[in-house]
């Protein structure tokens, strides 16, 4: 199983292109289904679940094209509408071709989904839309089995906010018959990305990006190119790199108009940013300031980012204070940063990191895909060599990260 190899101690500088979206390309893949018509996807980033997902639609009949970071896909022939267990057990996304089959095929059987282990998510509001708008709802032997001769629009209004919930029912209620309305809707930007796409597609929707969606249903869709999203969890996670390292980095094809929480906390932390239309750039200071911090739903601070910025107030002076309120297993890899020497005490959906002097390089095992992130971020700083092993969960959400990484002036190795 591949392991990264870390040589801390090395100042980041330069500059890199971020990648597009993976919590865009996921949703926005599975619109595919929605139209028999082919659609093509541009700034698709290389992931493992981009794979798996890919992988997941050619089974049912989707035709596949793929090109560098361009797919096209059609699925005239869609003809299995069915997400087996053994293909989405890694991955929670899989969930986002129910709405969309149901939609299109009448019918659906979705093995309930995998993932990271970091909490419930439970998939309820999401069978609660689908029986709101008329479908016939069972989950038995580990599948959600959904039918309906035709959605019909209803008022949906979500228990909590659900990004994948909003993402679910919004791609459904392009086809059911009048209109729909999502209250207590997600808000964020890969919502206002996959409804931008499904505009294209034909799809009526208004609202994305604010708490109330409404979506008028349309007999049909059809094909269209649609550009991905930059991907601003990518972009955090090399901002606080770079702070942590005392560098100074440029990132390309990004935007900080995702990012305003990320931002204003790197500003806090002492870091000077430079924001362009289309690219970011981050000055650390000698030394960062610790910084605290309380994870909400867009736009507040998001929690894919909560993992990284305690590695950056493990080495930062003064105390943090973290606050975890979206996933209760989301502290995991607190005790991986602990073996490298990090002070930090749980208590609770609370973290409290006493900033030291510097930490030591160990091996430490990755627990998630945000949590793998942030002992990169740590194994930069630490002294001597780190050892990430489990790195499968990184190649989930990053693309080529130690070619990145390198390109910066990173000592990082990819072992097998």
């Amino acid at each position: 199983m591949d392991k990264l190899l870390i040589e801390g101690g090395f100042r980041l500088t330069g500059e890199v292109a971020i990648s597009g979206a993976k919590n865009a390309a996921l949703p926005i893949l599975c619109a595919a289904l929605l139209t028999a018509e082919p659609v093509t996807f541009t700034n698709v980033p290389q992931l493992k679940d981009i794979g798996t997902l890919l992988d997941l639609l050619g089974q049912m009949g989707v035709k596949v094209s793929i090109d560098g970071g361009t797919a096209t896909l059609e699925a005239a022939g869609l003809n299995n509408p069915v997400a087996p267990y053994e293909m989405v057990k890694t991955m929670r996304a899989s969930i986002l071709v129910l709405g969309p089959l149901v939609a299109r095929c009448g019918e659906a059987r979705v093995s309930l989904p995998g993932g990271c282990a970091i909490g419930a998510r439970p998939v309820d509001q999401h069978i609660k839309g689908l029986q709101a708008m008329g479908a016939e709802v069972t989950v038995e032997h580990g599948y959600v089995h959904a039918r309906v001769p035709r959605l019909k629009g209803a008022r949906l209004f979500t228990d909590m906010v659900t990004v994948t919930g909003t993402e679910n029912l919004m791609m459904a209620a392009c086809l059911a018959d009048g209109e729909t309305v999502i209250e207590n809707a997600a808000r964020e930007p890969e919502i206002v990305d996959l409804a931008n796409c499904l505009v294209a597609m034909g799809a009526r929707i208004s609202g994305a990006g604010t708490d109330v969606i409404r979506i008028q249903g349309v007999e049909r869709l059809h094909g269209a190119t649609h550009r991905i999203m930059p991907d601003r969890i990518e972009t955090g996670t090399y901002l606080c790199a770079a702070a942590v390292t005392g560098g100074d980095v440029r990132l390309t094809g990004t935007s900080a108009a995702y990012l305003d929480a990320v931002v204003d906390k790197l500003m806090d932390a002492g870091c000077e940013v430079e924001t362009e239309r289309d690219a970011i750039r981050l000055k650390a200071p000698q030394r960062l300031q610790a910084v605290n911090l309380r994870t909400s739903p867009y736009p507040a601070f998001p929690t894919d980012m909560q993992a990284q910025f305690m590695a950056l107030n493990c080495v930062a002076d003064g105390v943090a204070m973290i606050r975890e309120t979206i996933f209760e297993n989301r502290f995991m890899h607190a005790v991986e940063l602990q073996r490298l020497g990090a002070d930090i005490r749980i208590d609770g959906n609370t973290a409290v990191v006493k900033g030291v002097e510097r930490l030591q390089g160990a091996a430490v095992m990755a627990t998630d895909l945000r949590a793998s992130a942030s002992l990169v971020i740590a194994g930069l700083i630490a002294d001597g060599e780190t050892t990430i092993e489990r790195i499968y969960h990184l190649d989930r959400g990053y693309e080529r990260l130690e070619e990145k990484l390198a390109a910066l002036g990173a000592r990082v190795l990819r072992l097998n």
